[in-house]
């Protein structure tokens, strides 16, 4: 195995499976370290290992751990920080955690590379949350979805210029590891990037109603189950599909000179937008189901609209996304039709 690996911090999750089977597809090594503290995750790294012998390293350790973090960073090229204690729910019961997962275990991860003599780059992933209620977006109410009375931000959506407005605990600690990852950019001049991502969905999303919710819809839908809406229904998300964003990712990581000391709104965009109601009427489509809907009071911190603007990207890097919604619902059904346990199992699994 090569001495140098692609470190994915919280690789054993949804998105950290999909970026260490990319690698990996190329022939690379991948060092996935997680603390396994989300059930089913053990799963894909029985997978990985099975499937790519000699090529993963392991480390069941936790980010708040600075000398563990530290030795996975000495031989690490490239950094993907994805660690993460992930849904505004669990930050509100407890937001001490909540702040030394997401804030302090950056702070370890960013001390580690800034004494690491490799100077590996890092991909941190950040949160649309930054921008708490996007108060400089006024907005409309239409039938099944709100969207913006600004007529360019309804054609191009939010930008990396709004406001930043750390609500709720989740949005703090998120947010000030967001700024703290840049600052490192520009103080010590680490190569590193910032990702504020929207609603990523795809395979190896088990999902909650909390966090991964596109998942728990179609999960839902398959066995014919309901979820619960908080508020109208009209809240509008922009969709990406993970293996769109994986390009991404590794699109950043290749050209760090652009990319480094710069945050990016990354989603699907206005082309992938949908409201919750509309995604229901999709999915039952899709699956030929019935989703049942029970209702409850909109929840604290939770945006009624929002639609990434990727233009900085995309003028950047010349990337956009490939998948459509419709496209990316069905690979993710299919992938749900070929493993039914997954279907039925409680759900645990928040990343």
């Amino acid at each position: 195995m090569r001495n140098r690996y692609i470190l994915i911090t919280g690789g054993a999750g949804f998105i950290g499976t999909n970026i260490a089977r990319s690698y990996l597809e190329d022939n690379q090594a991948v060092h996935i370290f997680d603390n396994l503290s989300r059930p089913g995750v053990e799963r894909n790294i029985s997978g990985l290992l099975q499937a790519y012998p000699g090529r993963v390293l392991f480390t069941q350790a936790d980010t708040r751990n600075g000398s563990q973090l530290e030795e996975a960073v000495r031989s690490a090229a490239v950094i993907y920080h994805l660690a993460a204690q992930v849904a505004v729910t669990t930050s509100l019961d407890d937001p001490l955690a909540d702040a030394q997962t997401n804030l302090i275990g950056t702070l370890h991860l960013m001390e580690a590379i800034r004494r690491s003599d490799l100077k590996p780059s890092l991909l941190f992933t950040s949160t649309n949350k930054v921008y708490g209620r996007l108060g400089r977006i006024s907005l409309c109410e239409q039938v099944n979805r709100y969207g913006p009375q600004d007529s360019q931000i309804a054609k191009s959506g939010a930008g990396e210029d709004q406001p930043l407005e750390f609500l709720s605990p989740y949005g703090c600690s998120k947010g000030s590891a967001d700024q703290y990852v840049l600052d490192y950019a520009h103080s010590f001049g680490i190569r590193a990037t910032v990702f504020r991502m929207s609603c990523i969905y795809g395979p190896y999303q088990l999902g909650s109603e909390d966090q991964g919710w596109v998942a728990h819809f179609v999960r839902q839908a398959m066995k014919g189950g309901s979820i619960t809406i908080y508020g109208d229904g009209k809240q509008v998300r922009d969709l990406l599909f993970v293996e769109d964003l994986v390009q991404a990712m590794r699109l950043a990581q290749e050209n760090m000179p652009v990319c480094s000391g710069e945050a990016f709104n990354m989603g699907g965009g206005v082309e992938n937008s949908i409201s919750l109601l509309e995604l229901i009427a999709q999915l039952r489509t899709l699956t030929g189901a019935s989703l049942k809907v029970e209702w409850a009071p909109e929840r604290l911190a939770d945006q009624r609209w929002y639609v990434a603007d990727t233009s900085k990207f995309r003028h950047a890097l010349g990337w956009t996304p490939q998948t459509s919604i419709r496209q990316g619902l069905r690979a993710l059904h299919a992938w749900y039709k070929d493993r039914p346990a997954l279907v039925e199992r409680a759900e645990a699994q928040v990343a």
